[in-house]
């Protein structure tokens, strides 16, 4: 049994409501719904959430919301994966034990079908305890500044003031959008960035983080640039 959980809390502060806010046309963890779905990856896709207008539009996407979390786990310091361990815990419990669970976060309109099979095929393939998507910094971070108390700036990293920028090794990021893995890593509590993970690598065009009403903004524009394109 492979298990979609999509962790959607009704207490976001920086953007109220931030998971069923109108999002291109549709609530925002509707896009994670039906890319979920058209994955063909998932014998259930379940909605993690204390919130039962959350739990109503998840419904209304085609997810099962088939408990109510727990307030201990819907703070802002609850960790995602102590989330997803606790609806693997509950399915194990109430239904049927999955092999393998992907976490999709509610606001990663940008996930999509194939990337999601691609993850489920890495993690087989390569054996691994988890699998998840990564996307590229845009600058070398090696050449990344500070600005000083006084106002100036200074380089993080002053040995490579001089060097190439192609000389520089790439540095990837999480890009925020699903974590495939083993029933057995999710319990277990496996580090995430280590050995144990191989990443999916997106290009930066098809990632944006979603903290911020300019990030949200930003996010818009560019999936309608990208839907433009294709249409």
């Amino acid at each position: 049994m492979n298990l979609a959980i999509i962790p959607a809390r009704g207490g976001s502060k920086r953007i109220p409501r931030k998971n069923i806010r109108p999002f291109c046309g549709k609530p925002i963890i509707v896009w994670s719904i039906e890319a979920a779905r058209a994955s063909g990856c998932f014998d259930s896709v379940i909605v993690s959430t204390d919130d039962e207008e959350i739990a109503e539009c998840a419904r209304g996407a085609g997810a099962d919301v088939p408990f109510k979390r727990p307030a201990t786990l819907s703070d802002d310091h609850t960790g995602t994966a102590a989330v997803v361990r606790h609806a693997i815990e509950w399915l194990i419990e109430h239904q049927q034990a999955p092999g393998y669970a992907c976490c999709i976060y509610a606001t990663a309109p940008f996930v999509t079908g194939a990337d999601l099979r691609r993850g489920l095929a890495a993690l087989k393939d390569k054996g691994a305890s988890f699998s998840f998507a990564v996307s590229r910094y845009g600058f070398p971070i090696q050449r990344a500044l500070r600005i000083t108390d006084n106002g100036r700036v200074e380089m993080l990293q002053p040995e490579h003031a001089c060097t190439r920028s192609q000389d520089l090794e790439p540095a990837y990021h999480d890009a925020g959008q699903f974590y495939w893995g083993t029933v057995a890593a999710w319990l277990s509590g496996v580090e995430f960035f280590s050995d144990a993970a191989v990443p999916i690598v997106l290009p930066r065009w098809r990632v944006q983080d979603i903290d911020t009403p300019e990030d949200w903004n930003h996010a818009e524009a560019l999936f309608r640039l990208q839907s433009s394109v294709v249409a």
